[in-house]
């Protein structure tokens, strides 16, 4: 796996390329200086704006990764990069816009460049479909982790430790989620209902099927005598994480503007530092120093996880959602530092002990 220091010389390096791009963008629709600054501003903000969203993620990413064997490391920092760039902020609206809209991705692309408020407004109106699809798929992420038998550290106590025995009901996730998907579709217009529905069983097919193909995967190399490590089902899972992440983010930048490319180039930005904070994070292991950061990212994700439920009812800020996966995140770190601060007193008081002894 690339270092963090080459990580981060890459997304400094795409920082300089795209700020570039937006320029030149501005000034081709604009033909003026105002307007090629005014691209470049909006480039900048969409790219702090994918990071501030995507912090959660890479703390996923970074505890997923540390359990995948060097090579399928290596991989999903190479070839990761190109899908989460090109395949998840161009290639997946550029689909979503041809699905809802009954077009080539050819046309959709003309459509983007010669029509950009038309093709904003076919993402919009795909908007639901998008929201049950991602919401359903991070709500199964975010309680797969906590109803988990095997689970032995706990941030709530209280809350966890139930959540841990649920585990023991098998299906329990799903049954809950779809109890939950039922509601909101019941609370939807009847004329939406029904794509409301089918995107939110998409998405817990997929996540079905991305568990199921990691099982898989990894029965067959502990039959072939390897360590079941992850390999090709923990990067299939990690590229739709970050496809769920990335939806709403890609919705989200129309509010800035309706140039699919400036999207494009400032989201993917993002994601280039995305992947380097991944990596630093494993490389140092702060996930190992502190212990509560990745429950607060799972926590981010439920949380995530409802408000695209709840916006398929009402309008949601994304600063609402930035503060408040930002909110776990920060709560979670407070939490690990005191804990360490404890245990590092325990530790003193108990030296002190042995000698006077």
């Amino acid at each position: 796996m690339q270092s963090a220091r080459v990580q981060f010389r890459t997304a400094f390096a795409a920082t300089a390329v795209g700020l570039c791009l937006a320029f030149w963008l501005g000034w081709q629709a604009s033909h003026s200086l105002g307007g090629a600054l005014s691209a470049l501003a909006v480039g900048v903000v969409l790219a702090v704006l994918e990071i501030s969203l995507s912090f959660d993620n890479a703390i996923v990413n970074a505890g997923k990764l540390k359990q995948m064997s060097p090579v399928w490391q290596r991989r999903f920092m190479t070839w990761g990069i190109l899908i989460a760039v090109f395949g998840m902020r161009v290639l997946l609206p550029l689909l979503v816009v041809a699905v809802a809209a009954h077009l080539s991705p050819v046309a959709a692309l003309r459509l983007a460049a010669a029509e950009p408020q038309a093709y904003a407004r076919i993402m919009e109106e795909a908007h639901l479909s998008i929201a049950a699809f991602g919401g359903t798929f991070l709500m199964l992420v975010g309680l797969r982790y906590f109803m988990d038998e095997h689970k032995q550290v706990d941030w709530i106590s209280r809350l966890e430790c139930r959540l841990r025995d649920c585990a023991r009901v098998r299906g329990l996730e799903i049954a809950f989620v779809l109890v939950v998907v039922l509601a909101v579709a019941w609370a939807l217009p009847h004329r939406v209902a029904g794509d409301f529905l089918f995107a939110a069983l998409l998405g817990m097919l997929v996540f079905t099927g991305v568990e199921l193909l990691g099982h898989v995967l990894d029965a067959g190399a502990a039959a072939r005598g390897a360590a079941a490590v992850g390999g090709l089902g923990a990067f299939l899972y990690l590229e739709v994480l970050d496809a769920s992440f990335s939806f709403d983010g890609v919705v989200g930048a129309f509010a800035l503007t309706q140039n699919l490319f400036l999207i494009a180039i400032g989201l993917g930005t993002g994601a280039f530092y995305v992947r380097a904070l991944t990596v630093t994070l494993v490389e140092r292991e702060t996930l190992a120093r502190f212990r509560y950061l990745e429950h607060g990212a799972f926590y981010s994700i439920l949380a995530l996880a409802v408000i695209m439920y709840a916006q398929t009812l009402v309008e949601i800020s994304e600063l609402v959602t930035g503060g408040l996966g930002a909110g776990f995140i920060g709560l979670s770190l407070l939490s690990s530092v005191r804990y360490n601060r404890r245990i590092a007193h325990a530790r003193s008081a108990g030296a002190e002990v042995s000698r006077e002894a």
